[in-house]
């Protein structure tokens, strides 16, 4: 019975193991799906932001909901260009984690995707670090839209990251402000079989992409092939 039970018990472990592996591997597909349809939308993301970014967060689905005060709480991935200064080819995904909350009206239970641009060394470094908060760790700002915006915007010239949101098929900027945004380290421990810190994930180039994340990385590869920032 003895024998058994421990049988039972290793079993158990692969199976949520690989649950959670599953789990991965879907939010980096939804990210890629999300993103492509952004960057398909006529009034969308603006191509001139994209190509001066370091990272892109990307989180599907993230879910708000109402207790007095809005809350947020999602997952998704966060792709760089790779090298100390964030201008070789897109590296591979680190799994993010978006937490915290905003006061204002919020509707109980709906889901909106996210995309955020980080705009410069500082800001990726923040985030790739640790936990930071929106606003006061990095500064943070609602992105600009449309195919003719103007990247000598206030927003783009004084924020370390612009943020978007799409719901119900409208895309708009949106602030962050109070919210949280961190390195998912279990996410990626599933990802990847091991742990790993989320800087050598997207920097050294030394870390395969993963077979779910390879959309993601090629689509930002073909839509901004060189970090165009000074």
């Amino acid at each position: 019975m003895r024998f058994v039970a421990n049988i039972f018990c290793v079993l158990l472990a692969s199976s949520t193991a690989f649950a959670g592996d599953d789990k991965e591997n879907e939010r980096l597909r939804d990210a890629a799906a999300v993103l492509d349809e952004v960057l398909g939308m006529p009034d969308g993301l603006p191509s001139d932001l994209l190509h001066k970014a370091e990272c892109v967060v990307i989180l599907p689905s993230v879910k708000k909901f109402a207790l007095g005060i809005g809350g947020k709480y999602g997952r998704g991935a966060m792709v760089c260009r790779q090298g100390d200064s964030f201008h070789g080819p897109w590296g591979s995904p680190t799994m993010m984690a978006l937490e915290g909350g905003n006061i204002g009206f919020q509707i109980g239970g709906q889901a909106t995707d996210f995309l955020l641009l980080v705009m410069n060394e500082k800001g990726a470094n923040s985030v790739l670090k640790s936990k930071v908060k929106l606003g006061a760790d990095a500064s943070a700002a609602a992105g600009p839209k449309g195919r003719t915006a103007e990247a000598s915007t206030d927003a783009y010239m004084t924020a370390e990251i612009l943020s978007y949101s799409r719901s119900r098929g409208l895309f708009a900027g949106v602030s962050l402000d109070g919210s949280t945004l961190r390195p998912d380290n279990g996410a990626n421990e599933n990802v990847y079989g091991r742990e790993i810190e989320a800087r050598d994930i997207v920097l050294k180039g030394t870390v395969g992409v993963p077979s779910a994340g390879r959309s993601l990385v090629a689509l930002l590869q073909k839509t901004s092939p060189k970090n165009l920032s000074n």
